[in-house]
């Protein structure tokens, strides 16, 4: 595609001011950019050469070859996002003078309940765990955390020392955007991490550790989101939980648990991070699942 250079700074550019103004994390912004360039390959593909030269038809293209594709609902509205957000970006930089994407409309999205784990399962992977091992203590503290706290895994391999506040029984988490939130912690996991704090992070810990609270046993370094997943699958797995066991499942559990026990849902969403209370209202359905389930098992007449 011709006027690389315009483009890519262009891209590079547009990606800036999403990072400043809207403080997305480099999650996001890496997610913007591939969704990005992947339609720009598309394009070149095509015969386009320039993208002042895109058209509607263009863009329904790709979206039906994302389809086809076999993409669903829910990464095809992201990358409608991130295509809009974009063009709109050069309209108003007058590159283009209108959006190929404004006209199209996202596909809808069928709000699909979460699937959880239920207290027992949530036991039987915590119970598989060797805490004899530096890893095993880390790991535990790790799940522990994860479920009493309803945090996100990004959320999580980002913690610092410093953000425990034992005597308050809160932790400090920096959310979407860098957003600030005090969660309470249980004592279980408290406990779990005094554990960790005590007799594994030290023997884990590089003098470049710096002060990250999880670290790789190998490496001394901050624990990726993947190695997070990957070991909380293995511990599934010794458990035999028949069920796709992955970080968020336990963001999912704390919240549903939560309703479940009559928590406010204004708590669970702020304790959750949300700023749209109908994020967390999808929680609320499957307690209304769990009370349908009750009674169809227990009345005399259900």
């Amino acid at each position: 595609m011709s006027n690389t250079t315009s483009l890519e700074q262009f891209l590079n550019d547009y990606l800036t001011e999403l990072r400043i103004e809207r403080n997305l994390a480099d999650n996001s912004l890496e997610a913007y950019s591939r969704d990005i360039r992947n339609f720009i390959r598309f394009v070149a593909d095509e015969g386009v050469n320039d993208l002042t030269e895109v058209t509607v038809d263009h863009a329904r293209d790709f979206f039906n070859q994302l389809s086809t594709a076999g993409l669903n609902a829910t990464s095809i509205a992201r990358y409608h996002s991130s295509l809009k957000g974009f063009f709109s970006y050069l309209v108003v930089s007058e590159y283009v003078k209108k959006s190929p994407v404004a006209r199209l409309k996202p596909p809808k999205l069928s709000r699909k309940l979460p699937e959880v784990l239920t207290p027992s399962e949530i036991d039987a992977i915590i119970d598989k765990i060797d805490t004899s091992t530096p890893a095993g203590l880390r790991d535990r503290a790790i799940i522990e955390v994860l479920y009493a706290c309803g945090i996100r895994v990004s959320e999580l391999t980002g913690m610092k020392k410093s953000d425990l506040f034992f005597e308050e029984e809160m932790i400090r988490v920096f959310g979407k955007g860098s957003k600030e939130r005090f969660v309470p912690i249980g004592s279980a996991a408290i406990k779990a991490i005094n554990d960790y704090l005590l007799h594994s992070r030290p023997l884990i810990a590089k003098p470049s550790s710096g002060p990250v609270l999880f670290l790789n046993t190998k490496r001394g370094g901050g624990l990726s989101r993947v190695a997070v997943w990957m070991m909380i699958k293995e511990y599934a797995g010794l458990a035999g939980i028949n069920k796709r066991v992955y970080p968020h499942i336990f963001r999912h559990s704390f919240a549903t648990h939560l309703i479940e026990g009559g928590a406010n849902i204004r708590a669970v969403q702020e304790m959750l991070g949300h700023t749209d209370i109908s994020v967390t209202q999808i929680y609320t359905h499957i307690d209304i699942s769990y009370i349908r389930d009750v009674v169809n098992r227990f009345h005399p007449r259900g």
